[in-house]
């Protein structure tokens, strides 16, 4: 991606830096404390080595939400298990979909060409689900964001991130990320 598109799409987004607008003090929290993080943490130094920087961006940011959910499972639809694995090194990395809702913390990581409808069938109240390249797709990821069965959703450009957790109102955040 060139310069100039990568400076209009963060002006673009500038109003949307570091959770303003978000309403929610538990959504405020997860875009300040996972998403927009930008303190070093313990594996920085020796992950992503030769990756670009829109995926060692990515793979900090996947590396930041699996040290959050500390998830049971992880599905890795995109190839990013280097930095999933520095942060969870005990949890199960799959690239098999799980079949039913799971009731474990879930991370699923996947392109947006996936069967969006399977894997939201799939996903339980503990699960984060994280679309890799929602803008090649975007009629596809605003299905996604207006699906019945997701609560709150996170609209970063490069990724989107779907939660499923019930308890909270429904929610379509863009992030300037």
């Amino acid at each position: 991606m060139n310069r100039f598109r990568q400076m209009c799409i963060w002006l673009g987004r500038l109003p949307h830096s570091a959770g303003f607008g978000v309403q929610s003090p538990t959504d405020y929290r997860f875009v300040r404390y996972v998403i927009c993080e930008s303190w070093p943490y313990y594996a920085y130094q020796t992950l992503g080595k030769g990756d670009g920087w829109l995926r060692k961006k990515l793979g900090k940011l996947y590396f930041r939400l699996a040290n959050h959910l500390q998830p049971h499972i992880i599905f890795d639809g995109i190839g990013v298990d280097s930095y999933l694995r520095a942060s969870c090194p005990k949890t199960v990395i799959t690239n098999q979909l799980p079949e039913q809702a799971l009731n474990t913390p879930t991370l699923i990581l996947a392109p947006i060409q996936t069967d969006y409808q399977q894997l939201l069938d799939c996903c339980g109240q503990n699960t984060i689900l994280v679309f890799e390249d929602i803008y090649s797709q975007q009629p596809l990821w605003h299905c996604i964001e207006y699906d019945k069965r997701t609560t709150v959703t996170f609209d970063l450009y490069y990724c989107g991130i779907v939660l499923f957790d019930k308890t909270r109102s429904t929610n379509n955040y863009k992030v300037n990320f």
